[in-house]
């Protein structure tokens, strides 16, 4: 008799052993291995699902969120023609650092013209000072001749009265006194204009307004000259420099390219209206980005914005008509990214929020 296989399978040896009772007893085992498959199943999914709920019970992720940064747009606040550029796309910068520079002769011009109004005021200023010098001796000289007709009507008074001198010689030394008293009053006129001319104003208590004016152009003509250098207003990266070339007319105002400050991230993540009750300025958050797989960053929920992202739209949404549909809207809540990323984030990326919300 042949010796035994150990390698034999159990089903082969009831087979073996009797065909017809194997076979029933194979099909009743294959039986109930399916009726614990089919309730097993179920089984594991619930659990696995009940351990899910009380896992993220106490969290709140969405995926509908973006990386923001501070993005500065910088132009001329003078007109010129762009001579020199000193950036190119995507170049760091500090705050501070030269930019572009506009042509500047038409400022250096108005400089020189400002410097010269101000010699001609100044000119005009010693002009007034010596009038009103002036006017003090005409001043002086009228109360003298004042003084002297006024003794010569006396004395041809005096002499009328005990007959020595005729009215025709007092009749002119009235004239004589009546003339001086006159020339005493244009003078007084004259000088009260000249101190008028020389007088301050309530604006710049000490200054001759003509010489106020001319320095206040002067400094108007060299801040212009100074804002053709175009400087960064903040660190970051450059961007937008496509209207940045030599010969290229910058108009005041318009924007010539923008600025990211990329040292300063956030999160803004658009939750759904239902999940708001649960999310608390303060609460822990962690953050992953599609650009970064390996990168898992912590943060913080910062702030709860003012209203949904449609309420703040170009165009919002109107109610008006019958055709009312509810939607769950959107709130963008904020959040702080408490450490430094392993990579350079860049403003827009697309990101994975997750709030802990078991505070």
């Amino acid at each position: 008799m042949a010796e035994a296989d150990p390698h034999r399978s159990e089903s082969a040896r009831i087979l073996a052993a009797d065909p017809v009772v194997g076979t029933e007893t194979l099909e009743r085992k294959n039986v109930w291995k399916r009726r614990a498959a089919f309730v097993s199943v179920p089984l594991v999914l619930i659990g696995a699902a009940i351990i899910w709920f009380f896992l993220n019970q106490n969290i709140v992720n969405t995926d509908n969120a973006y990386v923001k940064q501070d993005i500065v747009s910088v132009g001329s606040d003078v007109a010129g023609r762009i001579v020199r550029v000193h950036v190119r796309e995507n170049q760091q910068v500090k705050q501070g650092d030269l930019l572009f520079e506009v042509d500047d002769e038409r400022y250096r011009v108005a400089l020189e013209q400002a410097n010269a109004e101000i010699a001609k005021a100044e000119v005009d200023l010693h002009q007034l000072r010596t009038d009103y010098s002036g006017t003090s001796v005409d001043v002086a000289k009228a109360r003298t001749d004042i003084a002297f007709a006024q003794a010569e009507y006396d004395r041809q008074r005096a002499l009328v009265s005990q007959g020595f001198t005729t009215k025709v010689r007092l009749e002119a030394a009235q004239h004589a006194l009546e003339v001086a008293q006159a020339e005493l009053q244009t003078a007084l006129s004259d000088t009260a204009k000249a101190r008028s001319a020389l007088a301050t104003g309530r604006q710049v208590p000490g200054i001759n307004p003509d010489l106020a004016l001319a320095q206040a152009q002067r400094d108007k003509a060299l801040l212009d000259l100074n804002l053709t250098q175009i400087r960064a207003p903040i660190s970051g990266r450059v961007s937008q420099t496509g209207r940045l070339h030599v010969g290229q007319m910058m108009i005041n105002g318009l924007p010539a390219l923008s600025i990211v400050a990329n040292d300063r991230s956030w999160v803004e993540a658009n939750f759904k209206e239902s999940e708001l009750a649960k999310i608390r300025p303060g609460q822990r958050a962690t953050l992953k980005f599609d650009a970064y797989p390996e990168v898992k960053l912590k943060g913080h929920v910062e702030s709860i914005g003012g209203g949904t992202g449609s309420e703040f739209s170009v165009l919002p949404a109107q109610n008006a008509n019958g055709n009312w549909v509810k939607i769950s809207q959107r709130v963008p809540v904020r959040i702080a990214i408490d450490e430094k990323s392993k990579r350079i984030l860049i403003a827009g990326l697309s990101a994975q929020a997750k709030v802990y919300v078991e505070d």
